[in-house]
């Protein structure tokens, strides 16, 4: 498993930012040691050089400029031509779809969803993709170090229903077509046995420790940033969590720090919002919706943003997690 990522601009940081939570972790590798940890332990994470498909940048550019930055067929091409580039040869995608995803809805996310698959299938590549839902936060964590300590607790099998739920989805395609399992039942299976006899958690181990980082963070997350403040979000009324807008929660979280507004931001990695609370939950007036952890006490401006985001009623359900599964 190999992936090349980037840093964040908007509502919290990227894969790098929230990795780099990790005393000592960093990306900065050369190409020949990227190639020789996936080769020899399976997994690394490379920051994007810039000669990755450089044609795409300029086509980005034109797309800034003549209003097609929306155009679905443009977004595949410049996803998969990434992708491709990079040299895999079976890929799997989470297309999101909701109030937090950049197709809100699931007509333009099935579009999306189908546009790359072709893509990939019609170059040699074994695609396929999920369209899975945003109109919440997935899990609870909503920042830099609170994200990366809910993904060990997930590894731990003590994670978020529906973060775990999408991992071993997403993950079970992921292990049928890379030809480890016949099937999606017996690919699950095996990511379940990782999970409870701890491969999985001491395979991520060994991927920090390979880039430098501090490993032991994954018995002791306290290890990671702790913001300065826990400041509970209470509940004004007693019923049903209706809506969480995943989008306008990201707002308030990098009104704490851990987002960039421009480029040359700074990232609390500390910083950030936990959720109690998921659409569906029945709440009671005064129990406690979600924690912000901050580094400033003040956080009126953070209070109003969510005051606009969180809806309770009288009845409610939890949404559906996986809406689709595109294979062609």
């Amino acid at each position: 498993m190999q992936k090349m990522s980037g840093r964040g601009l908007g509502h919290t940081g990227g894969t790098i930012d929230k990795l780099e939570s990790i005393e000592g972790f960093h990306v900065e590798i050369s190409e020949e040691k990227f190639v020789k940890l996936v080769n020899e332990d399976k997994v690394a994470v490379i920051g994007q050089t810039g000669n990755l498909t450089p044609a795409d940048k300029k086509l980005y550019g034109l797309r800034d400029v003549t209003g097609t930055v929306n155009s679905i067929p443009l977004i595949a091409s410049s996803i998969m031509s990434k992708k491709i580039a990079a040299g895999a040869d079976a890929i799997v995608l989470d297309v999101k779809t909701g109030n937090g995803a950049f197709m809100k809805t699931l007509e333009d996310a099935e579009s999306l969803a189908r546009a790359m698959v072709n893509i990939g299938n019609n170059v040699g590549r074994n695609t396929m993709a999920i369209i899975s839902d945003m109109g919440q936060p997935l899990g609870n964590a909503i920042g830099n170090a609170l994200e990366v300590k809910e993904a060990i607790e997930t590894l731990q099998g003590q994670g978020p229903k529906d973060l775990t739920d999408l991992v071993l989805t997403l993950g079970s395609q992921m292990v049928v077509v890379g030809g480890k399992a016949q099937d999606l039942a017996e690919a699950r299976t095996l990511l379940e046995n990782a999970i409870a006899d701890g491969t999985a958690l001491a395979r991520f181990k060994t991927f920090i420790e390979n880039q430098d980082g501090d490993g032991s963070v994954v018995d002791d997350v306290s290890k990671l940033p702790q913001a300065q403040y826990q400041i509970d979000y209470p509940a004004t009324k007693s019923g049903v969590v209706t809506e969480i807008v995943a989008n306008e929660v990201g707002v308030a979280s990098m009104m704490l720090g851990a987002g960039r507004q421009t480029k040359e931001d700074d990232i609390d990695l500390s910083v950030g919002i936990v959720l109690n609370k998921k659409v569906g939950d029945k709440v009671k007036a005064g129990e406690s919706l979600l924690t912000i952890h901050s580094n400033r006490e003040q956080v009126d401006d953070v209070i109003e943003k969510l005051n606009a985001s969180i809806t309770i009623s009288d009845s409610g359900k939890a949404p559906t997690l996986i809406h689709k599964v595109i294979t062609e």
